[in-house]
């Protein structure tokens, strides 16, 4: 049942991606051989099924470059057959440790005592049983329990076709030893079917078929394991045998080599400038492959966390190509590859999507800062974004937070004894930017990056952790007015009942204020954007502004009525709502589409979608941790209007990809189909199902007027977290006066006491 549906779902996507292939032949690429470089399937799309099973070689072929590649790594069973694994011990991806529970054995690999399930114990029909599962813990291992046996190599090119094989023989002296011979399978194997391209890190074993292959297509690549490992035919370091490629040449055309070998990165995890191991490889008439790549794998900091852009530093820069990669997401390569290589900033855009900064580029930056933003700027963002808090004395400052423990490090200074809770702001324990002046914040704290996914150590530019100034509101106006390539801004307002209230703080009268005194109102090139999530903010806008009024439905919710469309109607003329809100999920799987962009769309309402962000954990698994699949989808399928994004260069980069202008789009850059993946799975590894969301109603729109602006309660020094006294040191001693009439106070005392 499960090969069937499979079968069916991919047949639906071979009709788009037959005819497709790479068609940026426009540029000359710096390749040894002036083609596009390959694209390598490493045990097929080895990141979102289990590695060498049947979903994932056919999943690889239907949505990869008509050119691509296949890699399979040959081990050899008990009677010499030929099978694809990605490890010597089969217990590390497949089941086979509880099919044979005493099947275990302890075998010297590579001189050194190894423990586990090996192939050389079994025949092909022993294995029979066995079933593929997820090698990588920290991926979806829903699949495992989905019938997939372990496939001979024949089996992988009449189950998949792929259009190239690459064989890799990893372990070549191991099988020897058990009186298995590789080179034999090998050269049977390449009479019946097609093999393109054969590996491995043993130079003997390469040497040993040269003569069979020297007049054949097929190609010999010598992988290169750890710089400091030793390879067991010469008994050198593979970094030594790299400085003598001119030996390599002699039984080998090209090279597989760890993509840090050509981009090393630091114990920091950044790049540091590449070496010359693709130009000398060329040099000496070699083929350069890079492995390694996984959308899922940490990457140098330097690449913020997008794939298409590390695959980019490998394939299109100023100094060189690699001729392939090899990678456990094929999609993305292919993306890279054909539609975002070669591309300027000024090319043409393919879709019409407004890209909404969140906090700048803060995914890069401490969100808010003059840093964030400029980079958000030379990003290619649309819209820039000020999210805005009150400071004590009612200075508007630009935030993402109206708790400072969130982007400041407020927590590392002596204001750390103001900390409180607040039951009006859902806060336990919390700083807040109307506990401090202007002169406070801008004095004494400094801006902090944002790191939603420290759950998965994914950490956010730590060189830049706490760079950039923070600005007020009317600095942020000025900045983004004198950016020409800034078409608006989105000014966020939230809590303006509680400030009002609570703490005698007016912030929309501050806002008005502010976008008047920095001519906004006076001129049309920029757009003003006002969003809240209280319609009371909103309303009051209306009646005093024509700004773009954006509601704000930050819940996720599964529908929406036509009568609360029509009230939200009355103070809104936009709205922004959760991803989750248009495509559902289900444990990180997608499971339905919503009718709520449609809905909102048909009154005349542009959608926003937020958050978009790059680190992988933020995508369901359906996008196959690629940004630009997720953002595709959202726009191809439901035809939102912008995406809100602290990484808005990802954003603008889909737009301009030129497979979108493509009369046929290819498979790579064409969108998913939601509950696609839930049909693959064994009943019991489906997602439990969870309470649906709820349908916004009405009454879920409507709030009472805002309330007047009460008197400011006055200053006091108890710390409590409703005032702004100044810091005190562990010594109780002030370090901060906070007002005039403290400094004469003091003064006054100290000539008294003279």
């Amino acid at each position: 049942m499960y090969k069937l549906q499979f079968l069916v779902l991919l047949s639906s996507l071979v009709a788009l991606v037959a005819a497709q292939g790479s068609r940026n032949n426009t540029s000359k690429w710096q390749t040894l051989k002036g083609g596009p470089p390959l694209v390598i399937a490493r045990g097929g799309f080895s990141g979102m099924f289990p590695d060498s099973g049947q979903y994932a070689y056919q999943l690889a072929v239907q949505i990869g470059l008509p050119n691509g590649v296949v890699w399979c790594d040959v081990q050899l069973t008990k009677d010499g057959v030929g099978i694809c694994f990605p490890d010597l011990r089969l217990e590390n991806g497949s089941n086979i440790d509880t099919i044979f529970k005493n099947g275990s054995n302890t075998y010297p690999v590579n001189g050194v005592p190894m423990r586990g399930w090996f192939s050389v114990d079994f025949t092909l029909n022993d294995l029979e049983p066995v079933n593929l599962k997820q090698r990588i813990y920290s991926r979806a291992p829903n699949f495992d329990a989905t019938p997939q046996q372990i496939l001979a190599v024949e089996d992988v090119v009449d189950l998949a076709k792929p259009p190239g094989l690459w064989l890799n023989v990893q372990h070549d002296a191991f099988f020897s030893l058990h009186n298995l011979t590789m080179r034999t399978f090998i050269i049977s194997v390449s009479r019946r079917v097609v093999v393109n391209y054969i590996s491995s890190p043993e130079v003997n074993f390469l040497r040993s078929i040269i003569a069979r292959f020297r007049t054949s297509p097929t190609k010999l690549i010598f992988q290169f394991l750890g710089p400091d490992d030793v390879e067991p035919s010469t008994n050198q370091t593979y970094g030594s045998l790299l400085r003598n490629l001119t030996f390599i040449k002699t039984f080998a055309s090209g090279i597989l080599v760890p993509k840090y070998y050509i981009w090393p990165v630091d114990n920091s995890l950044y790049l540091q400038p590449h070496t010359s191991v693709v130009s000398d490889a060329h040099k000496a008439g070699l083929e350069v492959f890079a492995s390694n790549f996984g959308n899922d794998a940490a990457l140098a900091y330097n690449y913020s966390y997008d794939p298409v852009a590390e695959y980019l530093s490998y394939i299109d820069n100023s100094d060189f190509s690699v001729d392939g990669v090899l990678s456990d997401f094929p999609i993305t390569p292919s993306e890279a590859i054909d539609c975002f290589s070669h591309m300027g900033k000024n090319e043409k855009e393919q879709v019409k999507l407004l890209v909404i900064s969140l906090e700048g580029a803060s995914g890069d930056y401490p969100g808010c800062t003059d840093k964030a933003y400029s980079k958000a700027i030379s990003d290619g963002v649309d819209v820039l974004d000020c999210p805005v808090q009150m400071t004590n004395d009612g200075i508007p400052f630009c935030l993402g937070s109206i708790n400072l423990r969130d982007r400041t490090n407020v927590d590392e200074t002596d204001f750390s004894n103001l900390a409180t809770s607040n039951p009006d702001l859902n806060i336990d324990s919390g700083i807040y930017a109307y506990n401090l002046t202007w002169s406070q914040i801008q004095s004494t704290l400094k801006p902090a990056i944002y790191n939603p996914y420290v759950n998965f150590s994914l950490y956010r530019n730590p060189n830049a952790r706490s760079d950039g100034n923070f600005m007020q509101l009317s600095d942020f106006l000025a900045f983004a007015r004198n950016a020409s390539s800034v078409s608006g801004v989105l000014i966020s307002i939230e809590n303006a009942a509680y400030l009002a209230e609570k703490q005698g703080l007016g912030v929309t009268d501050a806002v008005l204020d502010a976008l008047s005194k920095a001519g906004y109102n006076n001129q049309t090139a920029k757009k003003i954007m006002v969003k809240s999530r209280d319609s009371a903010v909103l309303r009051k806008f209306k009646s005093t502004s024509n700004y773009e009024l954006v509601y704000l439905v930050d819940e996720d919710i599964r529908d929406i009525t036509n009568s609360t469309i029509s009230e939200i109607k009355k103070f809104a003329s936009s709205v922004v709502i959760t991803k989750t809100s248009v495509f559902p999920i289900d444990e990180a799987f997608l499971t339905s589409q919503t009718d709520v962009v449609p809905k909102l769309q048909a009154f005349g309402f542009p959608v926003y979608v937020q958050i978009f962000r790059n680190e992988f954990p933020s995508q369901p698994w359906d996008f196959f941790s690629d940004p630009y699949v997720e953002i595709n989808t959202h726009v191809s399928v439901m035809g939102i209007n912008g995406v809100i994004t602290d990484f808005p260069a990802t954003a603008a980069k889909y737009k301009r990809n030129r497979c979108l202008g493509y009369k046929e789009v290819p498979m790579y850059m064409s969108p998913v189909l939601p509950g696609s993946l839930l049909v693959l799975m064994a009943p019991q590894l489906l997602p439990p199902a969870e309470a649906p969301n709820p349908i916004l109603s009405e009454n879920d729109v409507v709030e009472p007027p805002l309330p007047s602006v009460v008197e400011k309660p006055p200053t006091t020094n108890t710390g409590n977290g409703s005032t702004a006294p100044g810091p005190t040191p562990r010594n109780g001693q002030p370090t901060i006066v906070a007002s005039m009439i403290i400094s004469c106070i003091a003064i006054l005392t100290t000539l008294l006491l003279c």
